[in-house]
């Protein structure tokens, strides 16, 4: 993996998680919007494959929106986790 790809990686991670987070509300900071459109990104991956869809659009704006996807499944997953643990103490 060379440095460009990370960078690549860090760029529609940044991207994607920040788009969740303004329509999902609640983010983590800029490292945080990364993982999260990071492990949204192979989140959206796996939703869409699941399903048998392939990237709606071509090039990067294709994967921008599946990380986009899976980066707001992501956050509303970890927001029913906390709040059914707030619950719960």
């Amino acid at each position: 993996m060379t440095l460009e790809t990370i960078l690549v990686w860090a760029v529609i991670g940044l991207i994607a998680g920040w788009l969740a987070s303004a329509v999902v509300g609640g983010g983590y900071g800029l490292v945080g919007d990364i993982v999260v459109g990071v492990v949204g990104a192979f989140l959206g991956g796996f939703i869409f494959r699941a399903l048998g869809a392939g990237q709606p659009f071509g090039g990067i704006v294709g994967t921008i929106f599946v990380a986009f996807i899976g980066a707001v499944v992501l956050l509303l997953v970890l927001r029913a986790i906390r709040s059914s643990t707030v619950r719960r103490t």
